[in-house]
């Protein structure tokens, strides 16, 4: 819906080339450029540092050397469609398209209004009613109601501010705002002692503690583990890796190799990839693979492989490297954050022995692979039990309890333990 400016690049007066770059902009995933969409001298400069601007709002005006009328260069769309949390592609596309839709409530009424999934989701966690929904400014593109409006209206109510206000005055809002720093709730002599460091968290890690938070609330976690004898694989990554890296020109890492099992047994147990929609579940027929990446500054990021599941591990591992490398340069795109249907995340890389992660909603799974170690394990033969050293890697699965059973959820890690350790390489 909206994008943060965060630096111009060109001031007014200077020249500038067709898609040279003019500002950057921050929505909620990725920070991105904005090119020129002409030649010209910049005329005007409409908005400053850190205002919140609304999609297709005219942000600056080139005059351009073929006429009197300067070009003007808006928010692009594709900002506006990472900013809404998470959603699904579907209920983004009634946001920006359709405003005068009416969304269906729990309790059985209608709004004339449209309310982001979002929204509605906050109000019936906090005991709003529509009436008192409707009452609500909204700061967004067209008096919309934002998360940061209802977040703030409910901190108000908490304290025992003013009530609702009254539907009229949404249309009188304007449409763009300053990016306020958020007040301080506690003073230092309150954090058990003076010998502190206070750290203000920054736009992204603000934007991660909401959405994990929210994803507790809005899905019931619960947590099955398998253990992997990945010994075939361990060996025979190493064997051609280097190979593989020299004719493929990148490495092979263990990401694609468990994301290629990952994709195999989520076409076995389809639901696995699905979504709620209110008392609906929809299946996601595209698989993209999410894999969280860290980054530098101790954030997290979860780029996306698209269509995954028409990869082969060479693509695999050319998509994980590219993903990796842009999300640690900055230089993902919108669309590279967008679309992802299930997760994945290696918490061994850190050497941690499992972990229970939290699912990136609107997911219902999301999967960790703890590191590999060698240990004694139990070997079964014909010939009778013996001791053997071997690579085990622990595997985690959380997944939203409201649709996919304990059965379906230990059956799915299983199955994925069982891919893992049944691993077949191909010769290099």
């Amino acid at each position: 819906m909206e994008a943060t400016i965060l630096k111009w690049l060109k001031n007014v007066g200077d020249f500038v080339k067709m898609d040279e770059t003019i500002l950057e902009i921050a929505t909620d995933k990725v920070d991105s450029e904005v090119p020129s969409t002409a030649e010209g001298v910049i005329e005007e400069l409409l908005f400053n540092v850190n205002d919140v601007v609304p999609v297709d709002t005219v942000i600056a005006r080139i005059r351009t050397a073929g006429g009197d009328e300067a070009d003007e260069v808006s928010a692009p769309k594709e900002a506006a469609e990472v900013v809404v949390d998470a959603e699904p592609e579907e209920q983004i596309a009634e946001v920006v398209v359709d405003d005068t839709e009416k969304t269906e409530v729990t309790g059985g009424g209608t709004m004339a209004k449209f309310y982001s999934p979002l929204v509605l989701n906050i109000a019936a966690s906090e005991g709003i009613p529509l009436g008192e929904l409707e009452g609500i400014a909204g700061t967004g593109n067209e008096g919309r109601v934002t998360k940061k409006d209802i977040l703030a209206y409910v901190a108000n109510r908490q304290k025992g501010g003013a009530a609702t206000q009254s539907p009229v005055q949404v249309q009188q809002q304007p449409m763009v705002k300053k990016a306020e720093p958020v007040p301080e709730t506690l003073q230092v002599g309150s954090y058990g002692g003076g010998n502190v460091e206070i750290i203000e968290m920054d736009r992204m890690r603000k934007l991660i503690a909401d959405h994990m938070v929210r994803s507790k609330q809005t899905s019931p976690h619960v947590t099955s583990f398998s253990e992997a004898d990945v010994t075939n694989m361990v060996l025979w990554r190493e064997k051609v890796k280097n190979k593989f890296e020299k004719r493929e020109g990148t490495k092979l890492t263990f990401t694609p190799l468990i994301i290629e099992a990952l994709v195999k047994c989520i076409k076995k147990f389809p639901l696995i990839n699905s979504m709620v929609d209110g008392d609906k579940i929809v299946i996601k027929k595209d698989i993209n693979i999410g894999m969280a990446t860290a980054l530098a500054n101790g954030n997290l990021i979860v780029p996306v492989i698209k269509n995954a599941d028409q990869l082969n591990l060479v693509g695999l591992a050319k998509q994980v490297s590219n993903l990796a490398i842009n999300a640690r340069t900055g230089k993902l795109k919108a669309d590279d954050t967008q679309g992802g249907t299930f997760t994945f995340t290696n918490v061994g890389t850190f050497g941690s022995l499992m972990g229970t992660p939290i699912i990136n909603q609107p997911q219902v799974a999301i999967i960790a692979a703890g590191i590999i170690k060698k240990r004694p394990v139990v070997i079964e033969t014909e010939q009778g039990d013996s001791i053997a050293i071997r690579h085990m890697m622990y595997l985690s699965m959380s997944y939203d309890h409201r649709i996919i059973d304990g059965s379906l959820g230990a059956t799915f890690v299983t199955a994925v333990a069982t891919e893992l350790e049944n691993f077949v390489g191909v010769e290099f």
